[in-house]
């Protein structure tokens, strides 16, 4: 019998080409599922084969587990007991109990060869997709086999893919039988069907398209730096060139537009607008938006906005039909980009220096004149009054040596206040926090300072955002938002 089992093995090895170690372990599971239906109960039963000899023998087994675990004898045993048997055993070893091996010439053969031909289907598969995924390739061509409750089932050599129904470009009407292009953005190894998840809608396929159509970018000569789609309707992308010879634009665009054209037509006619790519942020939002032209621009590099100024005329246009336009151009360039008309800028602009007026008159205790001088000379914070240069202070004309002292030290003055006030604040607030379990005063003031008081705050939080405030790594912050939470549970 130790023979047939070699020589089984290495016939299954070589008309499957897997390695010999996978048709042994799938022959052990097919035996020990045959012991195990000696017994009523769902034990545990595991069958050992030598790979020389072809020998093998039969176990039932138990996993030993913590006492106040224990909770199923068919298969568990405490580790009081198991120490009783084996002075050196640990948690999740195992105790053995030797079985009469089962013949091999008398085990359900068919089951045998189910569970083995099934290992063996699964070690192909991830030897198949191993091997695509060493080619280092992302796009995938192929035809739709079958449709699965919507999902599109793409065969391509000896990979199956599936093309979800959200990841079709709207109003795209795929059938079976029809060659489809895709790209693979997400694999599901725990997927009894195919492991590759496609997509047609992701800018990233765009991205590829135009890879497949630009040589000059796979020779490093073009880049595309990013991508924005609504699918079906308009993209944008940006590229940028490293030959100056070289147009990147019209390089993309093609001959007579055959290049960009070839694109829009496996994207199912959506528009696609080809921008110039910009280190410059306000250079790269104004290509962007185009066509439509922009008056002026107006940063806010903390919150990553702009406020995009244009004339009436070219609103709706760099609004575009539903937002789409200045909605793709966000997306593309990272910013939030607010568009208005020159009235509403000025609007805007005006509330803005009002409030920063009021603030130098109620802060610096000045007169309205004096704030906006301040405000004209592009003071917007106590902070630039207090800490910049002294010598571009003395520059301003309205302004005499006496008056630049005093306001720098009014403003030093009213910071060192706030700094003391609110280190005070913060000291009060991390006292409750501190009593919590596993606090630190430095976790603590971070939290302070960004408003979460007491642990009730704290509780409400998620992991993540906790890691974001503190720096902190994922386990401890799990630790502290359990026990902040735990009079949730009382």
């Amino acid at each position: 019998m130790s023979r047939e089992i070699l020589l089984l093995v290495d016939a299954l090895a070589h008309e499957k080409s897997v390695e010999k170690e996978i048709v042994f372990t799938a022959l052990e599971m097919a035996l020990a599922s045959a012991a195990k239906k000696r017994f009523q109960e769902d034990v545990d039963t595991f069958v050992s084969i030598d790979r020389v000899t072809g020998d093998h023998q039969s176990f039932r087994r138990w996993l030993v587990v913590a006492d106040e675990e224990f909770d199923d004898p068919v298969r568990q045993i405490a580790l009081s007991d198991a120490l009783q048997q084996h002075a050196e055993i640990e948690l999740g070893e195992f105790i053995e109990k030797p079985l009469e091996s089962v013949e091999f010439g008398r085990i359900g053969a068919q089951a045998a060869k189910q569970v083995i031909f099934q290992r063996i289907r699964d070690a192909e598969r991830e030897q198949t997709l191993n091997d695509f995924l060493e080619r280092g390739e992302f796009m995938i061509t192929g035809t739709i086999k079958r449709m699965e409750r919507g999902i599109a089932i793409i065969e391509s050599g000896k990979i199956e893919a599936a093309l979800p129904r959200d990841q079709m470009i709207p109003k795209e009407n795929l059938r079976i039988g029809d060659r489809v292009r895709a790209y693979m953005y997400k694999i599901d190894r725990g997927a009894r069907g195919p492991q590759l998840q496609l997509s047609r809608i992701s800018p990233e396929f765009l991205v590829k398209l135009f890879e497949l159509e630009v040589p000059e970018i796979e020779e490093g000569l073009l880049e595309i730096k990013a991508a924005a789609r609504d699918p079906g309707s308009r993209a944008k992308i940006a590229v940028k060139s490293n030959d100056s010879r070289i147009d990147p634009i019209g390089t993309c665009v093609g001959m007579r537009g055959s290049r960009v054209q070839s694109v829009t037509s496996e994207l199912a006619g959506e528009r696609v607008d080809i921008v110039l790519w910009s280190d410059d942020h306000a250079a790269f939002v104004i290509n962007a938006l185009a066509p439509a032209e922009v008056s002026g621009i107006m940063l806010d590099e903390e919150k990553r906005s702009m406020d995009i100024v244009v004339d009436d005329d070219n609103l709706a246009q760099a609004i575009g039909r539903n937002g789409q336009n200045v909605r793709l151009a966000s997306e593309l360039t990272g910013w939030e980009l607010n568009i208005m008309t020159t009235e509403e800028s000025e609007t805007k602009q005006k509330e803005e220096t009002s409030i920063i007026c009021k603030n130098f008159m109620k802060k610096l205790d000045v007169d309205e004149e004096m704030a906006e001088i301040l405000v004209d000379e592009g003071f917007s914070t106590l902070e630039e009054i207090a800490y910049v240069p002294i010598n571009e202070m003395l520059e301003i004309e309205s302004l005499d040596e006496q008056t630049v002292n005093e306001l720098r030290n009014r403003a030093r003055n009213i910071l060192l206040t706030d700094a003391i006030v609110n280190e005070e604040k913060v000291e009060h607030a991390a006292e409750d926090l501190l009593s919590l379990e596993g606090m630190d005063i430095h976790i603590a003031r971070e939290l302070a300072a960004r408003g979460i008081n007491t642990q009730s705050e704290l509780a409400d939080l998620a992991a993540d955002d906790l890691v974001e405030m503190t720096g902190i790594d994922i386990e401890r912050a799990n630790q502290l938002i359990i026990k902040a939470r735990e009079p949730w549970f009382a």
